[in-house]
């Protein structure tokens, strides 16, 4: 949402010093400030996630987590940090489930409660990312989000679409009807959004740090939220109350981790590990895609491969991948050759499997092929709002950023006299358990736990140094943007604003494929006859897979920033001096 003295939306810009893109011109401008003065990637990367937190608060706030890879110029090597959301101590496997059917709550219920609210990650992870590679204090990097917070933005047709989406629930929860429908209507467009209960929790956040959340009052009004959630008497809807209790935000603490890490083409591709899916399903693909070659003159076959490979590697994410800590993920063998050799023999050149597939065996005892099998877990929803942000500076420091509270408007509960909302990142777990004897389900709800995510951050590094960085929102649609934006890079001879903008498909190992239209209407008939059936992306917004931003170094010192140029409006990419 554009403030007043920010760039308008651009969707490419290319220069030196620096570089950074999001969805928001606010963002990307309070990102650019940092880095002309002198602050680094992680800095602004911070920075501008507090400005998206006023900007975007339906997908980005200190309510939320998040989950971060860093390529350190310094030490040459790629790092990863997770600061996903975790169930609260008192959660059980059957939490979701409504004890009068023995069903797992209806969605629309299970998400506007207490009970979806995980402990928010955001503020740990800032803390541990400046700690360990920022240069600036958190109270310097939340001065421009104030500044905004106080003076406003302009409300564009995205923000009042988003409100409009969450309208009738905003309604019955007090202090969110009250900050995001003013005098009890929708945001004009062209009006200005003002936030002042944020400025005065980013300003004593400023002063006590992020102890305030989690050993403090800020983390008291939090529980306090999601124990009664502040309902409209009114209103008719049942929001259930929370789990969550104080020992649970004390307990918490952002990790730093090892990246997940394949080869393909020659080129080191790291991504983010499990609690994530986005890393070992990313990364399985590329290794099943890395045993064919593909022609710019024949996209319709590299496409073929695309949805046939994450056809695959879906079934696996669904069967092993849950929170590493409470799960044995396979994570080595998911990112094996051997593996995914076994996997790539599946893959008939013209005719697609019948999803959904099985899952395969990653047990370290790999045949030249296997029969495909007849049995796989259904598709879990994930809800496809959240944000993404890459960023560069001058040292060659790269971040790739995704931050979400989940749905547009997260659980709906406003903290009072807060300005942000609580997260649903809970209803991310497989609400209903399986039956007795059923295959495990590793994303079962459990105390402590990371609900397993889709988020997939990704820094690609060619001789050691970065050539790309991407990411984008989308819920489970994430791991397929993101690997058909590096099919379409790295195969398909696109430069990186092509493979950005190029029309989208995702297959998640459901029967049909969702696309946009625009592909529909180029591949569709061709890949049809290879038996895939085409359905459009449902959305939220109907026909619009992600929102995605990129990076991409042309040169030594010279970078290309890519934001969307059309989906949810078009993202905005700077940098700090423009080449000419």
């Amino acid at each position: 949402m554009p403030t007043a003295g920010q760039p308008d939306r651009q969707p490419v810009a290319t220069g030196y010093g620096g570089a950074v893109s999001t969805v928001d011109p606010g963002a990307s401008g309070t990102a650019l400030e940092v880095l002309k003065r002198g602050g680094n990637a992680m800095d602004a990367a911070v920075a501008a996630a507090a400005t998206l937190g006023v900007t975007e608060p339906f997908v980005a706030a200190i309510g939320g987590g998040g989950y971060l890879t860093y390529y350190d110029a310094k030490s040459r090597k790629v790092y990863a940090f997770d600061g996903r959301e975790t169930a609260p101590g008192a959660m059980k496997e059957d939490s979701f489930v409504d004890p009068a059917t023995g069903k797992a709550l209806p969605f629309d219920q299970a998400v506007t409660s207490g009970l979806s609210v995980g402990v928010p990650g955001t503020l740990s992870q800032w803390e541990l990312g400046l700690r360990r590679f920022g240069t600036r204090d958190l109270r310097t990097l939340l001065k421009p989000a104030i500044k905004i917070a106080d003076h406003g933005f302009t409300v564009d047709q995205e923000f009042r679409d988003q409100t409009a989406v969450n309208e009738a629930r905003f309604r019955d929860i007090v202090p969110t009807r009250e900050l995001f429908l003013p005098n009890g209507q929708l945001p004009a467009v062209g009006s200005t959004f003002r936030n002042p209960d944020l400025a005065r929790t980013y300003r004593e956040l400023a002063k006590r740090g992020p102890g305030w959340l989690y050993d403090g009052g800020l983390g008291r009004e939090i529980v306090q939220t999601v124990k009664k959630p502040p309902v409209d008497p009114a209103a008719t809807r049942n929001v259930r109350p929370g789990l969550m209790d104080t020992r649970d935000l004390a307990a918490y603490g952002a990790l730093q981790k090892k990246p997940t890490h394949v080869n393909y083409r020659g080129l080191d591709v790291y991504g983010e590990p499990p609690s994530s899916s986005g890393g070992t399903t990313v990364g399985e693909a590329l290794n099943i895609l890395g045993n064919f070659h593909f022609s710019p003159k024949d996209p319709v076959r590299a496409l073929h491969y695309y949805l046939e490979a994450s056809k695959l590697a879906y079934a696996d994410r669904g069967r092993y991948v849950g929170d590493p800590a409470k799960v044995n993920v396979p994570t080595d063998e998911l990112l094996s050759g051997g593996f995914a050799r076994e996997r790539a023999c599946l893959i008939k050149p013209t005719e697609a499997a019948t999803a959904p597939v099985a899952p395969g065996s990653p047990d370290g005892r790999y045949d030249p092929c296997i029969p495909p099998g007849h049995s796989t877990r259904a598709l879990a929803y994930e809800g496809p709002q959240t944000t993404h942000m890459v960023v560069a500076d001058k040292q060659g420091n790269v971040v790739s950023y995704t931050v979400t509270i989940e749905q547009f408007g997260g659980s709906g509960l406003t903290v009072p006299g807060r300005g942000f909302l609580l997260n649903n990142e809970l209803t991310d777990f497989t609400l209903q358990p399986p039956a007795p004897g059923a295959t495990p389900d590793p994303n079962l709800p459990a105390p402590g736990k990371r609900p397993r995510s889709s988020m997939a951050p990704t820094i690609v590094l060619k001789n050691g140094r970065p050539m790309l960085a991407i990411g984008t929102p989308g819920g489970s649609t994430i791991i397929t943007t993101v690997l058909q934006i590096l099919l379409n890079r790295l195969d398909l001879g696109m430069d990186l604003p092509a493979a950005l903008a190029a029309p989208r498909a995702t297959q998640r190992n459901t029967p049909q494929v969702f696309a946009e239209q625009a592909f529909i209407d180029k591949y569709g008939k061709d890949l049809a006859a290879r038996g895939h059936t085409f359905q459009l992306f449902p959305g939220p917004p109907v026909g619009t897979i992600g929102a995605a931003a990129g990076l991409e170094f042309l040169a030594p010192g010279l970078v290309q920033a890519v934001a969307e140029p059309t989906r949810r409006g078009g993202g905005s990419a700077l940098v700090v001096r423009p080449a000419r």
